[in-house]
Order: C-alpha cells, then sequence, then structure tokens
C-alpha cells in the first residue's frame, strides 16, 4: 500500500464501517416493542374445489369460517351469502395468514359499527357536492366471506414468472369465487328456500406484501371479468421504486481508460444518477420494483403499472369512460419498524390519482396510532380491527352489496382510516396526503354557514345542564385553565386575546369531547338590525367536533381516595387557525359538571388547557451543523412559564436520516423554593400540576407520528431523503411538541448515533452493495493494467487504497461534469421539484467511504477464512498420509487402489487438467434458464477453489522447505540468512523445477523465485 499514510486511511476506513455495521446490527436484532395486541379466533378453513383443467393445479383455494363447532362444509358453502374478500398472501406467506382479518371481521359483524363519534373526527378531500347527503352506514347488513388463495408460499419477490403464475390463479380464483355463489344460489331455489340477497357482482381484494401487487396485476389481467374487481386494499404492500443506475461500470470503464481513480467514477456516477433521476422522476418513477433480481420481474412490474397508469386515462373517445374509472385502491403502510417494505415504496403516487385512492401510515390511522414490523400489520388487533370496520362499512345498506360509486368507497376509506391530524397541522408545515379542508373559508363572509356544514354538532343524547350567568368566567388573559369539572363556561374575546400575531388558538385535554368539554365561537354583534333579527342559536357555531383525538399514555393510578395524583396525559386536541375564527367574536369553553358516585373515589385530576399563540413566537429551527454537533454537545433550549403551548422544532435534516433523541424536563411551574431539600418537593408538586407533554413529528412524505408522554423518547419518521426521487421536502422534519405553558421546561436535542447507524443501514443498503461491486471490478482492473504491462501487479488491497486516493490532474475531468449539469439543472427546472443535492451528496460520499469499509473487511475475512482453510486441509493431508502409510487393512487397501485407479482414467484428468471448461459447461445452463445469481455462485465457488488448492500448494511447499532445510542444517548446509525469511513471507509458487531439489538450491535460484512472484 501507499506507505504510513495509505496504511493508516485504510485502518481509519475500515473501523468507520465496522462502527457502522456493529452498532447497525445490534440495533435491528434488538426486539422493538411495538404495542400491538393479539388477535385471538378460532380458525376453519374450508377447501374449495378446483377442476382439473385449471394451468395451476398446484395452488388452492380456501374459505375461511370462524367458530370452535364442528360444520358441515359442503352445506356451509351452500350457503353463502355474504359479501366476498379474496386475501392473496405474499413473499413466502401462507394462505392461514387471513385468520385475524376473518375473525376480527366477524366479531365486528356481530358487535355493530363503531361510536358515530368516532366519524367526526376523520376528514375528506372530496367536494361537499359529490356526496351531499351520504353518511357512514349506521348498521352492517351484511357479513364478511372471507377466502384465500393457497400459494404453497413461493417466494414470488424473486421472480416475475412466479408472479405471472400467481397472477393467473388470482384471476382464475376470482371468477371460482364468483360462480361459487352463482351456484349456491341456485341450489337455495331448487330447495325452494327464498333469499332476497343480490348476487355479487364483484370481489373485495386484500393483499398483503406482495400479494397486493399481485392483486393489482390481476385487475389488469385480460382474462378478467368486467367489473369483477373494484375495490382493493393493500398491506405494507410495494407499489413503485425508482430505478437504480446500470450505467455505473460503463462511465467507470471510460473514466479508468483516461487514467483516473474509482474517485472519478464516483464523481461522476452522481452526475449520470442526477441525469437518470431528472429523466424518469415524472414518468417513470413506478415501473419498477424494489429490487430487480431479475429481468423477468422488472419487466412484469413495468408492464403492470404502466397498464395501470392507463387505465385511469380517457381514451380516444371521450364518452367512454377509463377502464379503472371505477376502481378505489387503499394502501397500508407499516412505517418506521417495516424494515422490508417502507412507505415511500407503499406510495400509490403517479399509479392511483387521489380521486380513486390514498396511502394511509399504520402510525397515523386512527385507532392505531402504532409502527409495526412487516409481518405483525397482519394480526395487530388496533389494526386488523379498523380494516374489518372499514370494509364493512363499504357495503351499502340498500342492497347489500359494495357501494358502486367509487366516490363514495373512497369516502368511507378516508372516514374510518384517516386522521384529521394531519388535516388540522397542514397550516404549520406540508404534511403527507393533507389537503385544505372543503369548509375553511379564507375572506369569505359565509364562513359560519360552510364551518356549520362541515362541523356538526354534538348528539343530542347529551345532556348539558342550563348554563346560567353565575357559571360564566370572563377569561382576560390568552390561556385559559381548566382544573376540574366545575360545570362552568369560559369566555374569551377573540378580538382582544387574538391581536398582536397571536391569531391561533391550541387547546389540549384529556376531557371527552362533547361529554366533557364543548366549545363554540359567537359572532360579533352587527350594526344592522337584519343581521340582528336572526337568532343566536343560528348564528352560533360549535367546533367541538373539530377537536382531534390523539393516543395518550397509562394514566396514572388513585393512589387513596381523594388524593391528588399525577396529571393525566391528554387525549384530544383543538388547533383553530385565524381563518376559522375569522367574522366571531367570542369563544366559549364549557365544561361538564364532575359526576358524583357516592363511596367511590373522584377520578384523576381533569386538565384542559387552552391559548392564543403567535406560531412564530414557538418555532425553533436546527440547522445540519447544529443537528451533528448535537452527538457530542446536546442542543438545549429553556422554556420560561407562561412560554407557548405549541413549540414548533424544525430539523433542517430528516430525522428518518438522523433520529434524535427529545427530552424534556420540568424545571419549574410557578413555585419559589429555598434551599435544596425543597427541590424534591417543587419536582413532585410540578409533576401533579403540569400535563405530560405530547410531540408529533412527520414530514412531507412520512406521514404523522405521535409520541405521547414524551419525557425522553428516540423520534424517527419513515422518510427516505437523498434518493433520485426525492422532493425538496424530505431533507426536512417538523416536531410540534404541546406542553404545559404553566410550567418551565429544559428541552434537549442529541442525535442517536445507534438509530442513525441502523437507518443508515437500512436506507442505503443497496446503494452500497452497487459501490463495493464497482470498487472490486476497479481493483481487478488495476491488477490487470499492472500484469499488461509487466510491472508490479498490487494486492487487491493496495488497488483498493490507490483508489481511494485522488490524482491532481484529474480534478478539471471530474468537477466539471457536475458543474455544468447543476448549471443546466437550476436553469431549466423549478427550484422546489429539485432533489436535496447537499444531502444526496453527503449521503452518496458516506455511502463510497462505507462501501470501500466493508470491500477491505471482505477481503480480509475472505484471506483469513482461505488461509484458516487450507492450513486445516494441509494438516489433515499429511495427517491421513502418515495413516495411510501404516494401514493394514485389506478393504481400504483395496478401496485406496479403487480410487487410484479411478483418478488415472483420462476423463478424469482431462477434468482435472481443465476445470474451467467444466465450470462454463455447468454455469451457461444456470445462466440461460434458470437464475444468473446462481451462475455466479457457481464461478465465485470455483474462484475459491483455485485459491484454496493455490494455497495448499503453497502451504505444503513452505512446509516442505522448512523441513528439508532443517535437515540440511543438520548436515553442514549453509544460506544466506535473509533467504528463507524472504521465500516464506512471499510464499514462492513458482519455484523452477531445478530447485526442487534442496540440495541444488543457490542465491540465484531462490532470487528468481521470489522475483518470479511480484512480476
Amino acid at each position: 500500500m501507499g506507505g504510513f499514510g495509505g496504511t493508516c486511511r485504510v485502518a481509519l476506513v475500515l473501523v468507520f464501517s465496522a462502527w457502522i455495521a456493529l452498532t447497525a446490527l445490534n440495533r435491528l436484532v434488538r426486539p422493538v416493542p411495538n404495542g400491538c395486541v393479539m388477535t385471538y379466533m378460532y380458525p376453519t378453513y374450508i377447501p374449495i374445489s378446483t377442476p382439473n383443467n385449471v394451468s395451476s393445479d398446484r395452488y388452492g383455494l380456501f374459505l375461511y369460517h370462524e367458530g370452535w363447532k364442528h360444520i358441515d362444509f359442503d352445506d356451509h358453502v351452500r350457503k353463502l351469502h355474504g359479501v366476498p374478500v379474496l386475501f392473496i398472501p405474499g413473499n413466502g406467506g401462507s394462505y392461514k395468514q387471513v385468520r385475524s382479518l376473518a375473525a376480527e371481521s366477524f366479531r365486528a359483524y356481530q358487535n355493530g359499527p363503531l361510536e358515530p363519534t368516532f366519524y367526526w373526527e376523520a376528514s375528506t378531500t372530496l367536494s361537499v357536492n359529490e356526496l351531499e347527503g351520504f353518511s357512514i352506514p349506521s348498521r352492517y347488513v351484511r357479513m364478511l366471506d372471507w377466502f384465500a388463495v393457497d400459494l404453497e408460499g413461493e417466494h414470488s419477490a424473486m421472480d416475475g414468472r412466479i408472479l405471472e403464475e400467481h397472477t393467473e390463479y388470482v384471476v382464475y380464483a376470482i371468477h371460482r369465487i364468483l360462480d361459487q355463489y352463482t351456484k349456491s344460489h341456485l341450489v337455495r331455489s331448487k330447495d325452494h328456500v327464498q333469499s332476497s340477497d343480490n348476487l355479487p357482482s364483484s370481489v373485495i381484494l386484500v393483499g398483503h406484501s406482495m400479494g397486493g401487487f399481485v392483486a393489482r396485476a390481476a385487475l389488469v389481467h385480460p382474462g378478467l371479468r368486467k367489473s369483477a374487481v373494484e375495490t382493493i386494499l393493500t398491506l405494507s404492500s410495494p407499489h413503485q421504486y425508482s430505478p437504480f443506475s446500470l450505467s455505473l461500470c460503463v462511465y467507470g470503464a471510460r473514466l479508468y481508460a483516461l487514467g483516473g481513480s474509482c474517485i472519478l467514477l464516483f464523481l461522476h456516477y452522481i452526475a449520470c444518477n442526477w441525469i437518470d433521476m431528472c429523466n424518469v422522476y415524472n414518468d417513470r418513477l413506478s415501473r419498477y420494483p424494489p429490487i430487480a433480481l431479475q429481468p423477468s420481474l422488472g419487466q412484469f412490474f413495468s408492464h403492470v403499472n404502466e397498464e395501470w397508469r392507463n387505465g385511469y386515462k380517457t381514451g380516444v373517445s371521450r364518452t367512454s369512460s377509463p377502464k379503472l374509472s371505477n376502481v378505489v385502491v387503499v394502501s397500508v403502510s407499516g412505517g418506521i419498524h417495516d424494515y422490508q417494505v417502507r412507505s415511500r415504496l407503499a406510495s400509490l403516487d403517479g399509479i392511483v390519482p387521489s380521486t380513486h385512492g390514498f396511502m394511509v401510515g399504520s402510525s397515523s390511522m386512527k385507532n392505531v396510532w402504532l409502527s409495526m414490523e412487516h409481518q405483525s400489520i397482519l394480526w395487530c388487533n388496533q389494526l386488523v380491527a379498523q380494516v374489518a370496520h372499514t370494509l364493512l362499512s363499504m357495503v351499502d345498506p340498500l342492497n347489500g352489496q359494495p357501494f358502486l360509486s367509487s366516490q363514495k368507497r373512497v369516502f368511507v376509506s378516508a372516514k374510518m382510516l384517516q386522521s384529521a391530524v394531519p388535516q388540522s397541522l397542514s397550516w404549520m408545515a406540508p404534511v403527507s396526503g393533507v389537503k385544505s379542508s372543503n369548509f375553511i373559508s379564507s375572506g369569505n363572509e359565509d364562513a359560519s354557514e360552510l364551518q356549520q356544514k362541515g362541523s356538526p354538532p354534538c348528539p343530542p343524547s347529551v345532556q348539558w345542564t342550563s348554563d346560567g350567568l353565575e357559571k360564566d368566567l370572563h377569561i382576560p388573559s390568552n390561556s385559559v385553565t381548566v382544573l376540574a369539572m366545575d360545570g362552568k363556561r369560559r369566555w374569551l374575546d377573540i378580538k382582544k386575546l387574538g391581536s398582536n400575531g397571536r391569531g391561533h388558538f391550541v387547546f389540549v385535554t384529556n376531557l371527552a369531547p362533547c361529554f366533557g368539554v364543548r366549545i363554540h365561537l359567537w359572532p360579533e354583534k352587527h350594526h344592522s338590525s337584519k343581521q340582528n333579527e336572526v337568532p343566536a342559536s343560528k348564528k352560533i357555531v360549535e367546533v367541538t367536533s373539530k377537536m382531534i383525538q390523539i393516543p395518550a399514555g397509562p394514566a396514572p393510578k388513585q393512589v387513596e381516595p381523594g388524593s391528588q395524583t399525577e396529571q393525566p396525559p391528554p387525549t384530544a386536541f383543538l388547533l383553530l387557525s385565524p381563518e376559522e375564527m375569522r367574522g366571531f367574536r367570542f369563544m366559549t369553553i364549557s365544561v361538564a359538571p364532575r359526576p358524583t358516585i357516592s363511596g367511590r373515589p373522584p377520578p384523576a385530576a381533569s386538565m384542559a388547557v387552552g391559548q392564543f399563540f403567535n406560531p412564530e413566537e414557538g418555532t425553533s429551527t436546527l440547522s445540519a451543523i447544529r443537528i451533528v454537533g448535537s452527538s457530542y454537545v446536546p442542543e438545549e433550549i429553556f422554556l420560561e412559564e407562561d412560554h407557548p403551548l405549541a413549540l414548533n422544532l424544525s430539523f433542517s435534516v430528516s430525522l428518518g436520516l438522523l433520529p434524535v433523541i427529545l427530552s424534556l424536563r420540568t424545571s419549574g411551574c410557578g413555585v419559589k423554593t429555598t434551599g435544596d431539600q425543597m427541590e424534591a418537593e417543587k419536582n413532585k408538586f410540578c409533576k401533579l400540576r403540569c400535563f405530560p407533554p405530547i410531540a408529533l413529528a412527520w414530514d412531507s412524505v412520512s406521514g404523522l407520528h405521535i409520541i405521547p408522554n414524551i419525557y425522553s423518547e428516540t423520534i424517527v419518521v419513515d422518510s427516505s431523503p437523498a434518493f433520485w426521487d426525492s422532493h425538496q421536502g424530505t431533507d426536512r422534519t417538523t416536531v410540534l411538541v404541546l406542553a404545559d405553558p404553566h410550567c418551565s421546561y429544559k428541552v434537549s436535542v442529541r442525535v442517536s448515533l445507534s438509530a442513525a447507524a441502523s437507518r443508515f443501514f437500512l436506507l442505503y443498503s443497496s446503494q452500497i452493495i452497487g459501490f463495493m461491486v464497482a470498487v472490486i471490478f476497479f481493483g481487478l482492473m488495476r491488477q490487470l493494467s499492472a500484469w499488461e504491462h509487466d510491472s508490479s501487479v498490487p494486492s487487491l488491497l493496495s488497488a483498493i487504497e490507490s483508489n481511494m486516493r485522488l490524482p491532481s490532474a484529474f480534478m478539471f475531468l471530474c468537477f466539471m461534469p457536475v458543474l455544468l449539469f447543476l448549471a443546466f439543472l437550476f436553469l431549466t427546472r423549478d427550484r422546489e421539484q429539485n432533489p436535496p443535492f447537499g444531502t444526496f451528496l453527503s449521503v452518496t460520499m458516506m455511502c463510497y467511504i462505507v462501501a470501500n469499509g466493508f470491500t477491505i473487511l471482505l477481503i480480509l475475512s475472505s484471506k483469513l477464512i482461505l488461509y484458516v482453510t487450507a492450513i486445516l486441509h494441509v494438516f489433515i493431508k499429511r495427517r491421513w498420509q502418515s495413516w495411510e502409510d501404516g494401514i493394514q487393512s485389506t478393504v481400504i487397501l483395496q478401496f485406496l487402489t479403487f480410487s487410484f485407479s479411478f483418478q488415472s482414467l483420462k476423463i478424469v484428468q482431462m477434468i482435472k487438467n481443465n476445470p474451467n471448461i467444466i465450470v462454463a459447461l455447468a454455469t451457461i445452463p444456470l445462466v440461460c434458464f434458470i437464475h444468473p445469481a446462481i451462475g455466479l455462485g457457481v464461478l465465485l465457488l470455483s474462484h475459491a477453489f483455485h485459491a484454496h488448492s493455490t494455497l495448499c500448494s503453497d502451504i505444503s511447499w513452505k512446509t516442505g522447505l522448512e523441513l528439508a532445510l532443517s535437515h540440511r542444517a543438520d548436515e553442514g548446509f549453509t544460506m544466506l540468512p535473509w533467504v528463507l525469511p524472504l521465500v516464506i513471507s512471499e510464499g514462492v509458487n513458482d519455484v523452477p523445477p531445478t530447485c526442487m531439489l534442496i540440495g541444488t538450491f543457490s542465491e540465484s535460484d531462490l532470487l528468481d523465485a521470489h522475483f518470479s512472484l511480484v512480476s
């Protein structure tokens, strides 16, 4: 290598890469509690007969039945009358994975819909006019009949031909299910069983992992009946990915021909992939699979996504509707804990228009709020129950079948799955999948009318006592606090308290909306007599239903009756912008009286805090330098008492790449203390008075993550910055912290190095592997160039070390393409659509360094393994030879004689003398007809075998040389003292035939043998 500097460079890269690998593996193998509740069931799988003429006869179709009682399979199939749902397992999955979804659907049908108040929170992106008069069904009229296909656990993610076979069978299964309903209806008619049920005309498809992609592939299959599938729900399924440039070696070879190093390849690689990214960003984003392990997989993936994009386009005749105009797709992603399919892969952007589908993360799903692993998304009870109620709510009560209108099915899905939290935060920063609310008006005099349509009042069943004037409280400050359920109404002057830029209002509470607290907006009195003639009840707007439910941590336990406990965590919050309060003068916060129950202790202390605030006062921006530096010196922010309730932290680097540990410690709550003895009492009192802080983290891609009771938590979002198709917003993360303004806090932000290493390893493992391949090839090319020029052939380690150096003569050739491309990009494209080049460049440099370190580690470990194997081989061979000389058994001698005679055969000798021919004959069929990876594996094994044979010969020769020289030394043989260590250390393989006898060794022969290695 290049002297001491080169050795230090290799050592630093090796240590850095090894640290990243060990830290990432240590965190990845650590079990992560996801908070999911197990789903229990009594499964029975009823096989559905398959005709013999089906091409894929190795697959099967099953009907799920929930219950522990024994049933007659044929009789159960004849009585089918529900809504058919087909479950498609993923890569290596089983048809039995349907059990959680099917069992929870059965219980949901038995227990009925969720409470009506649940539907108030969710939002929709559809126009009100399109769904005027439509609401979520209040009862379930038809149960779900769950079917599942048995795909033999095949690994569909490895081969496109397997995906095609799965698609063919799913199409057959859909037709078989619909035909079975027709057959069952005819059988019931023959038995004179009266049935008013309508026959189903379509099947709902639910796919997990690659099963979701198979579901979409089946929908564009030419053999599928028209309207046989109109609704698809996918769970953690990959739908899109941008292509990885394959021009790496091509551009690298051209640079190498110019005499450059691998650094030139690295920088030219950046420019080339930026060009590729800009070309494919708009129309080729979703054509490629997550990992194209075989060309057939990429071709099939590209074909299916192209058909889907064309399916929503209007044809030549504008009178005819698009092919997929009535198809709805909902994609559910697992979030940050799903290491196999990240949120960006589950996105439907560019494939399904927003009017016909959307993607929602499990961590931002109502009643779920959890991120989960790739497999646990199938059994997590919170998510499974929500999906079951969603599918049941899609059934039209009038005909017992899914709604024919795609708009209604999207509306139901959005109401049941999407939370309104992102929509409420959309005025602060872009949130994934968020659009402006339909009933929020800006500068419209009829704002109250629109808000009355979009914000329904509390149900009439909620009984409130009449509010007398003696129960009214007028709040003079911009903050309002509710310490108990006192049955009073608090008045706030919006015009007065919302002045000086404090036009936004936030309200956090653990009281149940409508049942514990209600919020109204009161209009300002007008001078016009006509407007004053309108009754006040018609002009008052209730905004209680805009309160957003959020997950709450564990509630404190009551120690003894009447004692004060810790504040319970908040369960809901409300954010109102100035546009929503325009035209109103007062706001009232009404609190219900505390229910008294004789003989029971009162509940934990109630809490509600509201505040008019200026978003800019509570905003703190952390630059990239401050974020990186916080790994050594934590960033600290002090919040004094009466601080803004909403603290907006803006991170310039995505927390999907650099997760941070956010800590909040209560430092005061308005209590003055003297001495250290009172400090503990103050902290205890502050813990009773201040409600636990809440953090809401999101960016433009990953969706929402809510962390309740955040005193010290690692915050991670599921974004993937620095990719070719990344937007500018992906390199930023916003964290909204809701903290009690009556208390002061010490906020600490520190980068979690272990979490950052694991995220880096997860996000960019494919890029690191690509760089490793390039580094190895360029090391081999340097060796080949030295061999062609009859110069000293460097070791692979030395070649890699030399590739990490950048010759100054090629600086101009290196940076000029990048600079020209950046200038062209700046002049021709919208700056908001450009990916973040700084993050892209930094991450790519990190990937290159880590790839060099992993390659060095691979070389050293492979050398160690080969040397140890060779030493063991030589040792066993010598022991065998010594044991063979003393054999007396006739049977063993005959066996050895037969083996020697077999090895002396001409064909065996030809194979031993020409092993490359055998390797080629074995590799070509494997590459062409089975899988290229298997052929590459055979080549690598052949290379390892040759290396092993050479090392064995080398070690045997060294050992024999040492023994012979030791014997000759006893007889008076002398040689130069530096020759033996030189020969042994360099591993002489090409020993001249005249030197095979130890007695004929001369100094010139040994020097020739030594230099024959390095020439």
